[in-house]
């Protein structure tokens, strides 16, 4: 991770703006074939025709992945464990053709003992006419720029990277 953020390095209220990516057909149909997601609403033209919303549209779960995707580089941080989405809201459908881009924003951070930090982001999956279709709180795990020496863990649950969120704020 050359040139990632560590948790100090990032402020409330900081926000990153993602490349942008177009929803294509190609898209949605992979994305139905490695979910089982078959829905006529994502893959049959006919069947969505007839819907309130006169076409095929791409799943949800799609663009949350590509909230996933394109916020994890916007910023690049040194990122140790995604905890949680929480809050998640289904605004807009996302239409093929479809340009979307992410802002992700700090809205809290707090230390979580020597190591690490955790920060909720808010991140928003925004279309080509500047509509936020999805929005909502990622929880990540962020290393921290102490020199504190690592203790020999074999460990490897996020439970023993961080201390409960009751000890937010606690330095070691």
């Amino acid at each position: 991770m050359s040139n990632a953020l560590f948790f100090e390095e990032i402020e409330i209220g900081q926000y990153w703006i993602s490349p942008s990516r177009t929803i294509t057909e190609t898209d949605v149909i992979n994305f139905a074939g490695i979910t089982g997601d078959f829905n006529p609403l994502h893959v049959d033209q006919h069947f969505a025709s007839g819907t309130h919303f006169g076409r095929r549209i791409a799943h949800g779960l799609l663009g949350l992945s590509w909230v996933a995707g394109l916020g994890s580089q916007s910023p690049n941080m040194k990122t140790v464990a995604f905890l949680s989405i929480q809050q998640w809201t289904f605004l807009k459908p996302l239409a093929f053709g479809d340009t979307v881009h992410v802002k992700t924003e700090v809205r809290d951070k707090s230390i979580s003992g020597r190591r690490y930090g955790r920060v909720l982001w808010h991140r928003s999956l925004i279309n080509q006419r500047g509509e936020v279709t999805q929005e909502g709180i990622f929880e990540t795990v962020v290393e921290t720029k102490s020199l504190a020496p690592r203790p020999h863990l074999r460990k490897t649950s996020v439970e023993n990277l961080v201390e409960p969120m009751g000890d937010a704020g606690k330095v070691d």
